[in-house]
């Protein structure tokens, strides 16, 4: 199986550099839909699934290798070298920016630019850090998950979403949630919300920056300004979108966002 089919990687664009897309957790490639497209005249363009989602392979999914975030950050670096990249941009939606860092560090080469969108480093509570969520939350939170998976998915994925007034991307998000294999769901949900990535934080090297949405329940604007303030030299823009997932519900703004950055 080629790395090119196991993560379904699609190419457009020209340009001297490459941007990747990544999605995040529940969701695919068509998540930036309405973001992608605007870069392919000045980048080549790279949109793929994680192992487990959209239509990779998923005779690929390794439980024990994807217990963390960690196996998903080796299949990204084995992208850039299936794809010989250099000074690229990896723009990396939610837990995909911290897969993002943590690629960084496998292959500080590949990526000259990191753009985080709606990241966090911890969801879990810890002393004086305050990711949104206490650490029983997320075990009912898993739970819940995997008692009932499309029922989670349609209680969790308008809140996480946002926009109530606009209910059709709320259903979008259950809709992707609802076509994801419940135990890799399960199991992608487990290494995303217990995950702690504070650490890797300060050795970023890469240009980075941190789009933070409004009234986001994953990952708040105090999550967001604790991922600036432990990237050295790292840019935060505060978007007027609302919700977790602006490169759905506001793609004009994280367009003019990327587009100034890069």
């Amino acid at each position: 199986m080629s790395v090119a089919e196991r993560n379904n990687i699609r190419l457009q664009g020209a340009g001297d550099r490459t941007m990747v897309f990544a999605h995040g957790f529940g969701c695919d490639q068509n998540m930036w839909r309405y973001v992608e497209p605007a870069f392919r005249n000045r980048f080549k363009t790279v949109l793929f699934d994680h192992v487990g989602a959209g239509h990779s392979d998923l005779a690929a999914y390794d439980a024990a290798k994807y217990a963390s975030l960690s196996g998903y950050a080796e299949d990204v670096v084995q992208i850039g070298r299936e794809l010989d990249l250099q000074n690229a941009v990896f723009v990396g939606h939610s837990v995909s920016a911290m897969i993002g860092a943590l690629a960084l560090k496998q292959a500080p080469e590949m990526f000259a630019d990191l753009i985080m969108v709606c990241p966090s480093p911890r969801y879990i509570d810890d002393g004086d850090y305050v990711g949104g969520f206490a650490a029983d939350e997320i075990e009912e939170l898993l739970t819940s998950l995997a008692d009932n998976h499309m029922g989670w998915s349609s209680a969790m994925a308008p809140a996480i979403m946002g926009n109530p007034d606009r209910p059709e991307l709320g259903e979008e998000l259950t809709n992707s949630f609802c076509r994801t294999d419940p135990e890799i769901a399960r199991q992608f949900a487990r290494a995303t919300f217990t995950s702690d990535n504070r650490a890797d934080l300060p050795s970023v090297k890469a240009r980075t920056l941190i789009l933070q949405s409004s009234d986001d329940i994953i990952a708040s604007e105090q999550v967001g300004e604790y991922v600036h303030k432990s990237i050295p030299g790292s840019r935060i823009v505060y978007l007027k979108a609302s919700g977790h997932c602006p490169n759905l519900s506001a793609p004009d703004e994280v367009i003019s966002a990327v587009a100034k950055f890069v």
